[in-house]
């Protein structure tokens, strides 16, 4: 291995020369007392950045064991260090020169949520930083005395100051790795408390915007804080005593005013199956891991699912028990939402009043006595609210602003006033006894029923390249010749998630053999990244754009490949 002289007297040497000479430093150069390999070595000044990693003995870095000791605590360290690594990049690089991404450096950095993610990782008793280099040019001729600084003076400086547990903050690195751990801790607690959820008192659920996930500072906010009934409390490995509303197992309402914050909780919710970052105000906001958020979703496509517990008795005898189509309607989809995430395992299921198909949550008695049940396809969801938690255990918290039929099936009614939650469940059972309002039967929860891909129809090929996969943002994914559309799948928070997942369709090709269900199919994969991590996604090098996923997510994203084909295989009803 050579040592960083000689790649500084290579790249000064290089200077003038044609862009492709940069091909030759790549390889791996011990520095002090670290390693930097130079991993892939960009085409063109204009292309994607070179691919660069640095490896230190996590000795000579000096960081106590008891901050890496358990996978929640090496998740939260790596996370830790890689945003710092990131800060440490805008402080010394602040100078670039040269064409196209000359001098840039870029390492994947999250947002609010704490991420297992591919950028930096502990690996063979050494901490791994993935990033990205632009190697500098003028025109399309190297810029050898420009990278000589980046990669004797700029990098090095950047490593110093964010690899080294003797020039952290260590409070605040502390701070980090048990707040992480403590939420995991309370996600842990919440089955044998008979909870879905945790909301901590003087949690902060509003965000900036809705483009900015970081917590709202308004000197009008409102701290979180549980009514009387339902406030529960727990003693935290690191935190100490902490108190909260706890949302039972069963069926939960959210109702309230406009604008009085019961999406704003709902959407606490959705995102508390991931953990937090200190100071997010959500951080003790947590989520059951099996939680899925249910929307409409009108004009995606659906492959060979059963959805008659839902809709049945279609015009002109339209079968529904092995139901396709390539543009559903906003209840058949939301109706396919449901039993697909039911087909992963999903225990709890989120609904938002504001991205639902109205026709499927509710029938009121006017439209009953208008059209009659026999001519009416849709089975609402109202009619299997209480079956799907009493015969199958799988609970639902539902916001709904403008209508009471769920008050004689909800277990807990909670009421959003100015922000606060009440506990409104006496008071809405009470309404049902007043008023006449519509009674609902129990409808026969679904069936369980899973799907085997077939073989061979997804390919990332497109033209000369064997794996074609891009992403845009959360919106859409690009696997080859297929573009599909994601932006509906709302558990997903940043796009390394939805990279790493493209990858992973094309892994799972591995497993699908037309006898393996789709659940079965991303068990194995989610079981292969747990024992090899995030790198065995890749056949094509080590990547540092990846971040960890649920497989409800790759689920729902291979589900909604139009060119995907499957077959029912029906299994024994529990």
């Amino acid at each position: 291995m050579l040592n960083q002289n000689e790649l500084i007297r290579i790249l000064t040497k290089m200077e003038g020369m044609p862009y492709p000479a940069y091909k030759a430093i790549k390889g791996g150069y011990q520095y002090h007392d670290y390693e930097l390999w130079i991993d892939h070595v960009q085409g063109d000044p204009f292309a994607i950045p070179s691919k660069v990693r640095v490896r230190i003995p996590i000795s000579t870095a000096g960081f106590p064991e008891d901050t890496y000791h358990n996978g929640c605590r090496n998740v939260a360290l790596c996370d830790f260090l890689a945003r710092q690594f990131y800060y440490s990049i805008r402080v010394h690089n602040t100078q670039r020169q040269g064409s196209g991404k000359s001098g840039t450096i870029e390492i994947d950095r999250q947002g609010q949520e704490v991420l297992k993610s591919s950028s930096m990782v502990i690996k063979e008793d050494c901490i791994e930083a993935r990033f990205l280099v632009g190697l500098p040019a003028f025109a399309r001729r190297v810029a050898g005395k420009i990278a000589a600084r980046i990669f004797s003076e700029i990098i090095p400086r950047i490593v110093n100051h964010s690899l080294y547990f003797q020039r952290l903050p260590a409070d605040k690195l502390y701070r980090h790795i048990e707040t992480v751990e403590d939420a995991e801790f309370v996600r842990g607690r919440l089955s044998e408390l008979n909870l879905v959820a945790f909301i901590a008192d003087n949690a902060v659920l509003p965000r900036a915007s809705g483009v900015d996930p970081r917590p709202l500072r308004s000197e009008g906010l409102v701290p979180f804080q549980s009514c009387q009934s339902m406030r529960v409390s727990m003693s935290l490995p690191n935190y100490g005593e902490i108190t909260g509303m706890g949302i039972r197992k069963g069926v939960t309402l959210i109702v309230g005013g406009g604008y009085h914050g019961k999406s704003t909780l709902l959407n606490a919710l959705e995102y508390g199956i991931y953990n937090h970052v200190p100071d997010d105000g959500r951080e003790f906001v947590v989520t059951t891991a099996d939680a899925v958020k249910i929307r409409a979703e009108d004009g995606r496509s659906i492959q060979n699912l059963n959805i008659d517990p839902f809709i049945s008795n279609l015009p002109f005898d339209q079968g529904t028990t092995e139901f396709s189509t390539a543009n559903a309607s906003g209840s058949t989809s939301q109706a396919a939402n449901i039993l697909e995430a039911l087909e992963m395992g999903a225990n709890t299921l989120l609904l938002d009043e504001d991205t639902l198909a109205t026709n499927f949550m509710i029938r009121d008695l006017r439209m009953k006595a208008l059209i009659a049940k026999e001519k009416e396809p849709i089975t609402p969801f109202v009619e299997h609210v209480r079956s799907l938690y009493e015969e199958k255990g799988i609970s639902t918290v539902i916001v709904m602003g403008g209508s009471g039929d769920y008050f004689s099936l909800a277990d807990v009614v909670i009421g959003m006033i100015e922000y606060s939650p009440h506990d409104l469940t006496s008071r809405a059972h009470q309404i049902v006894k007043e008023n006449l309002l519509p009674e609902y039967f129990d409808a026969t929860p679904p069936s369980a029923i899973q799907r085997i891909p077939i073989p061979n129809v997804l390919s990332p090929s497109k033209g000369k390249k064997p794996i074609d996969i891009k992403i845009d943002e959360l919106l859409y994914m690009r696997f080859g010749k297929h573009k599909v559309q994601v932006d509906a799948i709302e558990q997903l928070v940043h796009p390394s998630q939805l990279r790493a997942i493209g990858y992973a369709i094309h892994y799972a090709a591995r497993y699908m053999d037309g006898q393996k269900s789709i659940k079965e199919i991303c068990r194995l994969v989610l079981a292969d990244i747990q024992e090899k991590g995030l790198d065995c996604l890749s056949d094509r090098g080590i990547r540092g754009d990846f971040a960890e996923f649920r497989s409800y997510e790759l689920a729902a994203t291979l589900s909604r490949f139009r060119a995907l084909r499957v077959e029912q295989k029906h299994t024994t009803r529990t």
